[in-house]
């Protein structure tokens, strides 16, 4: 079984002891993504609305570069501090996947750290 890790410069970098996906045997796994800008490392910590769409990018650059693209999503786990913001995430996220429609799980966490108020991590298949 080989395993691919992925590194892209479109993309925020490894904080921690993780790489930014894997891929094996046709699937990617894309870590947790946050609302930061991969050219600056800065922390974008605007409205929910800015910092779902800057997340999304953040995951569909790092499905680009495992070969894969945001239309060949499986799942996605949206982690939220706060459940009240979710009809606004669920807007962004509609229109950022159009008519695409993984499987998807919400999970409300209370804060999240460095003050982010989403993180998405995604599964999805390469292009064949």
């Amino acid at each position: 079984m080989k395993i691919e890790t992925i590194l892209t410069e479109d993309a925020p970098r490894p904080g921690g002891h993780y790489s930014q996906a894997v891929v094996c045997n046709g699937l990617v796994f894309v870590s947790g993504q946050l609302s930061i800008d991969p050219t600056t490392g800065e922390k974008r910590l605007g409205s929910i609305e800015q910092q779902t769409e800057q997340v999304l990018n953040n995951v569909a650059a790092i499905l680009k570069a495992a070969n894969s693209d945001i239309c060949r999503t499986l799942k996605m786990t949206v982690y939220v501090a706060d459940i009240d913001l979710w009809s606004a995430v669920n807007a962004v996220y509609a229109k950022f996947m159009g008519d695409h429609r993984p499987a998807r799980a919400v999970v409300p966490t209370g804060e999240l750290h460095h003050g982010f108020l989403i993180e998405i991590e995604a599964i999805a298949a390469v292009n064949s």
